[in-house]
Parts: C-alpha cells; structure tokens; sequence
C-alpha cells in the first residue's frame, strides 16, 4: 500500500502557517496556560491536516485481478481463419487463472462485442456477423478495447491478425498505449487465399472528343497462370468481351475504342476467370469527359411522345428521347446529359428512387430540369412532397383557393405479413402524405388489414393532422389477407356522410378468396357517389381482380413494381379527388421576369387556354402569370442547377394560341438555352493518394479556399471531411463503397468543376503475406511478444495492478473535528470542563458511593473543630 498525492506544490502553504504559528508561540508563550497550549496545538494540526487535503492524498491498495481480452481480425484478408481461431482461444482458455477476467472482441472496419468482459468465461460462441469486413482498423480496434478494460487492472491484449491495415494507422494509437498498464501480445494470421486474379489498374483518358479513338489500358495480377474473359462496358453497356491468357506477375492489356456518346462516361471493366480466390477485386470503374454539343434528354409518359424534340433547333442541341419507365437509376446516366425535361410524367412512373437521383444531379452538378403541364404532371401527376417538387421553383399544394369540394377519403391498406419491410414502410409514408394533402375538416378514415379489418382512425372530420399521421405511421405488419369485409367497411363508413366527393384507394400485395359478390358492394357504394381506386404491390397480388374492382368503381388501377412509386400514387390519388387543379378559362398571361423571356413578347401576347394551377415558391423568377395570379411559366436556382416549371401542355390543347405562335420554337429554345449549365472549365487537380484521401488543388493559385461536395452513383451525397493544407489545396476523407463518384469543386469566386472519380476496391482484397513487421512492433512498443503457444496469453503480467483510494475526505472531516474541540477549549476553559467532566462522573457513580463520600466529608468537618 503506497500514499500519493496529487498536487504537492499545496505542500508550500505549510511555510506561512509554519512561520506563523511559531511566532504566535514566542510571542504569547509566556501568557500561555495549559489549555491554550492544548487548543494552539489542535488548531495547528487543524491547518495541517487541511493543507495536505487540498493536495489531493490517496493511497494505492493492490488489486490481483487481471484482464486479457482477444482481439480479433474478421475482415476480407483474414477470412478463413475462424476454426482455427477458435480452437487457439478455447486452448488457451485451459491456462486461466482464478484472477483473470476474459473478454473477445472482432473487428474489420468496424468493432464489435463477442463476449462480455467476465471472469466466467470457459468457451468462445460462433462469431456474430461483422457488418464492414472491406477494411482493417487496427487502430480504432485497439483504442476501443483499450477503452473496454478497466483502468485500475492490469490489462494485456491479445491481437489476432495478419496486420494489413486499410483504414487509420495503429502507429498513432502505439504513442498513447506505450508505457501504461496495458501489454498487447500478438497472434498472425496467414492468409487463406493461395491464389487469385485480381485487376489492379484501369486507365482512361480523363476528358476525349467524341469520335477520338481513345486508349484503354488494364493492368491484372496473378499468382499463377489462367484463363479468362476480359469484359468492357459503357455506361453499363457491354462494348466488348475477349479471351485473355493470364501469365503470373503483372499482365497489361490495351484496347482502343472510338466513343459514341458524349458527356461523362463511365467504363467498366470486368474479369471473368474460373476458381479464382476473391471477386471483388475483378471490377474497376473509370471516367471520361466526352465533349460535344449540349445533350437534352426528354422523358414522356405512357399515353403520348413530346413534341419537344422536334420544336427546338436540333443543330444546336442533341435530343434524346425515353419514357418515365426507362429512366435510370445511376447518377453517371444523368449526368451525360445537360439538361432533363419532363413532359406531363406522372410521378409513379418516376418513383422516389430515381427522384432522389435527379435532384441530386440538378442540386450538385448543375445540371437543368424543366416539367411541362398536363393532366399527368405537377400535382395530378402526384409530385407533392417528392425530390422533384423540392427542386421545382412552384409548390403542388394549391394555395388560397376556396372553391374546393366537400372530401371524404377512406385508405384501405394490406398490413399482413407480406407486406413486412419496405413495402408497408412506404405504403404508410404514402398514407400520411395524403394526410397532409387534405384540409382541416375534410373526411379521414384509415383502415388495415390483414384476416379482418382493423379501424385505425375513425371515418370522421379531420381535427388533428399530426395525430393522424402518426397513427398511420405506427401500425406494424402480421397476419393474412382478407380483402372483402375491409372494403365493405369502407363503403359503409362512407354511405351515408353529406359530402361532394367520396373516394377509397385499396393498396394490397396478396389474393384473398372470398364468395362475396364484389360488383353488387360497388354498385352501391356508386349510388352513394362513392369512387375506388386499387394498387397492386408486387407480383404476387391478384392483378386481374384489383383491376375489375377500379374498373367498377370507376377509379383507376395502379400495377407497382417499384415499391418507391407509391408515395406519389397516393398523392396523385388524394390530390385527384380533392382538387379542381385544372384552370381551363381562356387568358392572356401577364408576363415579367428576366429580360431573356419578356424580349419574347414585345409584339403581343398570345392567348392560353388552361393550365395546372401551382403556388410559386417564395425566392422563384415567375415569367408568365394568369389571372388569377398562378404562376405558368417559373425558373429558379436549385443549387447549381436551374429548373423551369410550365403549367401548361407542349401539344397545343393546353397552350391554345402559343402554339401556333410564330416565336413557339424560341420560347422552347429559350428555355432550353436557359437550363443549360453554365460551368467554368477551371482545371481543378484531383488526386487519389495512397491512404485512400483526395488532394484537391487549384495549380492557377486563384482560390483561396475550395468547397467540395461528393455523390456517389445512387444519388445519395456522402459526408466528407474536408481539411485545408494550404490556399486552394485541401485534402478529402470520405468512407463509400468502391464504384463511380462525382467530385463537384467551387472556390470563392463561383467557378465550379465537376469530374467523376472511380473508387478502387480497398487493399483487403488484395493478395498479400501478413504483415509480421508491424505485429512484432505492437508487440515491442507496448512490452508484449508474439505468442507461439495459447498457453502464453494467460502468463503472468509484469504490472502490478491497484485500485486508487481517496483520503480526501477523511482529512477535512479530521481537520473539521480537531477545529471543533479547540472552539471548545476555548469557548469553556479547560478548567471548566473539568469541573462539568467531575459532576457528569459523580452522576454516574452508584448511590453508595456517593454516600460514603458524604460521611467521609462530614467527618473531615468534625475534626477540623
């Protein structure tokens, strides 16, 4: 047992006191009597002993148990070893002593918790899945387990690996554990893999012109001779496939390919080789910058082709044409066009999904996106609260209008166990979306089912919207499918309510038999002006009975194959029903805005027949206005992208006069003009270094500082840590999935640089020996060694374990209670406490004591006279 303290420089105090209290004694010695003499000591050793407090005294008592925790790899590298590992733990297990506590960790690029810190522990159980096993974070594996241990125990680490480290750097953390109490023993790790084929590099020209044969070069490793197929691909498009023989070493090969498209270009690279080691190092991406002409990609529904391509001046601009249904979902695919316009699209051809993709595409790239009108788009096309209405310079919600029918809407939704997942998450979204679609004291019933009907909200007036939704949000999946008794319900609850329009949407995955005659239950609930609509979810649901119930009910049927389209399905259905959004009174525009547009008109104005009325948001440039002040033609800033919204058709029903218009084509070339991006090429330098960091710098010296914003091919942007290393260098981190991302780089004067950047597959899926190197390092710098035999991990530690013990408080209180006797003597004198101490002992003296004291007293009287 040792006494310490923590703060000793408190120690000097004790000079003054001492200087202090010895002249007070010299000085009235002579005066002194005994019991000042007592109460001077005790208040000296009352200072005393509250100046050795405030150094903050503790003693160190020894403590004999001990920790060892394993610490294990289970990234890709390692893979492979786990039966093994588990037979050198449960061995080593058998040399525990009584004193040690066990605990077993797993990591890769995460950390995790196998078994719990215990002195009870006799085996180790199957591992539980590591969720990031493409990284190796040595580093973060041992700071947390160092953290998991208990400081006031000697605590030895037990690390098994094969030491590739892919993420952080195990040196930084060796500073912090190098002489504490915590000693790391090593175990290495032998790779699994004996041989592999893996492609190492994949080179393309970063920018090329359209028709320039450019050079492709691959580089492959291999550990042995092989077969294969070498797959090269455009923008997701098989370009080529050849047969490659496969020498050991390092294999290049050369391919020229003249491009075809323009704009950014994704090449793949694919390798096919039979029994090879691991796959995942047979995929690279990369990127080239084809420059053309500006690229317009128009996007129509399923009922009729845009005109547009053959309005604008196809000299100037390249015009490709899809429906909604063929739209891509990666963000490469939009980005090799400037500009996307859609022409009355309904939303649940689109889906949330490729929604997403586009408004990242606009937001961070800069690329335009116009809607045009009609009885599909803005909010008939069921666009509220979607990607694409937040881009949009209008709102879906029509605000201000008072002329709106009198609503009864009834949500019937399939909640049965089929349904678990995605598929009822968004289905519930959907439902609380058109929640919010619906005024204060419209009609609101939500019923789910699954074998019977449960009323989740009453049919009644709508009072509280919050509410509402979060009941719809909270009901969970279970059961089987009944469809019949829940629409009956329905109908019923909606049968006899004074409304203008009632309406019930089913949303179902499943098949439900029944003998209940369907078509008499809807021709009732007509004669009640009661509408159904019907959403099939997936393959499984009964198609051909859904789409007979709307066809009765004189609704409309929606087949769902992207689970992602239901939210706007049900926002087209709420927004259909209770909404007039259609204005089809003839009018002549009001126009104002950018000199660009109102220079269109300075010969007159044509006449427009209808639009689709919207509410232009607040920042929004309206160009064209009708007269009941909504907004038809609009334009805005989304980030670095412009977007236009036109209310009104591109056929002519719609636009009346504008289409027959002679300057019809300059009012599309215009905008199109108007989408286009406006970039700088300024030549941002971006590199990859070798820690898997970005180094971006502008060689002009003309920024001070770089914004970077990074979206990966999903349209999802990943978070960044973006570090300056000097004016117009900074340095970027990021964690994402190997594949294509987009770098979008601007300084402080605006100018804007956007490039593709291929990330590799990380060095875990590379055919490496374990690095024992840096093992035998962990080892030395931290007083371990590498173990050879399970028996060593349960050696004795050479650190003495104890547990620290405050005595802080025991001196104040000591301090106070020596203080409190010497106010005491002071206060009584110590004669008179004498005197109180004599009379307080004669009470408790027995009572024939007392009397013999008595008599010898009077006797002593008697002979005195």
């Amino acid at each position: 047992m040792d006494l310490r303290i923590d703060q000793p420089l408190w120690l000097l105090l004790c000079i003054p006191f001492a200087i202090y209290f010895i002249w007070a004694w010299r000085k009235g010695r002579e005066h002194f009597r005994r019991e000042h003499a007592v109460a001077y000591a005790l208040r000296a050793l009352s200072i005393l002993l509250l100046i050795f407090a405030i150094t903050g005294p503790y003693l160190l008592l020894p403590v004999k148990d001990e920790q060892i925790l394993f610490v294990i790899d289970r990234s890709a590298s390692a893979a492979g070893n786990d039966e093994w590992i588990y037979d050198w733990i449960e061995e080593s297990l058998d040399s525990k002593n009584a004193n040690q506590s066990v605990g077993v960790y797993t990591f890769g690029g995460n950390f995790q918790t196998e078994v719990k810190l215990s002195d009870e522990v006799k085996e180790v159980p199957i591992f539980s899945g590591l969720r990031e096993t493409g990284d190796t974070n040595i580093e973060q594996a041992l700071q947390l387990a160092s953290s998991v241990a208990e400081s006031n125990k000697a605590t030895r680490i037990v690390l098994i690996s094969d030491g590739l480290e892919t993420r952080g750097s195990v040196s930084d953390e060796l500073f912090r554990l190098a002489g504490g109490n915590i000693q790391i023993d090593t175990v290495p790790l032998k790779q699994t893999v004996n041989e592999d084929v893996a492609i190492t590099s994949f080179e393309t020209p970063p920018v090329a012109f359209e028709g320039e044969q450019q050079q492709l070069i691959v580089e492959v490793e291999s550990s042995s001779e092989k077969e294969g197929e070498l797959l090269l691909l455009q923008n997701d498009k098989l370009l080529m496939k050849q047969a490659v023989k496969i020498e050991p070493g390092t294999n290049t090969y050369s391919f020229r390919h003249a491009s075809t498209g323009n704009g950014l270009l994704k090449y793949e690279v694919q390798l096919i080789v039979p029994d090879d080691g691991l796959l995942e190092n047979n995929k690279l991406t990369s990127v080239t910058t084809v420059e053309s002409s500006p690229r317009l990609l128009v996007v129509h529904g399923k009922d009729r082709q845009s005109p547009i391509p053959g309005i604008i001046d196809a000299q100037v601009v390249e015009t490709d044409m899809i429906s909604a249904e063929m739209l891509p979902y990666d963000l490469s695919n939009y980005l090799d066009y400037d500009a996307i316009i859609f022409d009355n699209v309904p939303g649940h051809l689109v889906g949330e999904q490729k929604m997403g993709v586009i408004e990242q595409a606009v937001k961070n790239f800069g690329v335009g996106f116009m809607m045009v009108g009609g009885e599909n788009s803005f909010g008939l096309g069921g666009y509220f609260k979607s990607p694409i209405e937040k881009l949009l310079p209008v709102e879906m919600e029509v605000k201000g209008k008072q002329q709106l029918p009198s609503l009864g809407i009834v949500i019937v939704l399939d909640r049965s166990g089929s349904m678990m997942g995605s598929k009822l998450e968004l289905a519930k979204e959907a439902a609380a979306r058109s929640v919010e679609l619906l005024r204060d004291g419209d009609t609101l019933g939500f019923i789910a089912f699954d074998d019977r009907p449960w009323e989740i909200i009453e049919t009644g007036e709508l009072t509280d919207k919050e509410e509402a939704v979060n009941q719809i949000l909270s009901v969970p999946a279970g059961g089987g499918t009944e469809i019949y008794s829940s629409l009956e319900m329905a109908f019923q609850n909606l049968q006899d309510l004074k409304l203008q329009r009632k309406h019930i949407i089913l949303l179902t995955d499943g098949q439900s038999a029944t003998q209940n005659d369907y078509q008499a239950l809807i021709e009732e609930g007509l004669e009640h002006n009661t509408t159904l609509s019907t959403v099939s979810i997936g393959q499984d649901a009964d198609r051909n009975l859904l789409e007979m119930l709307a066809e009765i009910g004189a609704g409309r049927y929606y087949d769902v194959q992207d689970e992602s389209t239901i939210p706007a399905i049900l926002s087209r259905e709420t927004v259909m029903i209770s909404r007039t959004y259609i204005e089809d009174n003839p009018f002549y525009p009001a126009i104002g805005g950018d000199p660009v547009w109102t220079s269109l008109f300075d010969q007159g104005v044509p006449q427009m027949n209808a639009y689709i009325a919207t509410t232009a948001k607040q920042t929004a440039s309206v160009v064209m206005e009708s007269e009941q002040e909504d907004p038809v033609l609009a334009e805005w800033m989304y980030g670095l992208g412009r977007t236009i919204a036109y209310t009104s058709d591109s056929p002519g029903a719609w636009s009346g006069d504008f289409a027959r218009w002679e300057r019809w084509p300059d009012l599309w070339n215009t905008a199109v003009s108007r989408l286009l991006p406006s970039f700088n090429e300024i030549p941002f330098d971006i590199r990859r270094s070798d820690d898997g960091s970005y180094i971006i710098q502008d060689p002009s010296g003309n920024s001070s500082f770089l914004d970077v914003a990074v979206v990966n091919e999903r349209g999802e942007e990943i978070e960044v840590m973006a570090e300056p290393i000097a004016p117009g260098k900074t340095r970027v981190t990021m964690e994402t999935d190997p594949g294509l991302v987009f770098f979008r780089v601007s300084n402080e004067s605006e100018e804007v640089y956007q490039a593709g950047l291929s990330v590799p597959y990380s060095d875990e899926y590379r055919l490496q020996q374990p690095d024992e190197g840096l093992l035998n390092q962990i080892s030395e710098r931290t007083g371990g060694q590498v173990l050879e035999e399970p028996s060593q991990a349960f050696r004795n530690l050479p650190y003495e374990s104890a547990e620290r013990q405050s005595i802080q408080k025991a001196l104040i209180f000591s301090s106070l209670l020596l203080f409190f006797v010497d106010i005491t003597i002071r206060r009584f004198g110590w004669r008179n406490i004498r005197t109180i101490s004599q009379v307080v002992q004669r009470k408790r003296e027995p009572e024939s004591v007392q009397e013999t004291l008595h008599v010898e007293q009077l006797l002593k009287l008697k002979k005195k006279r």
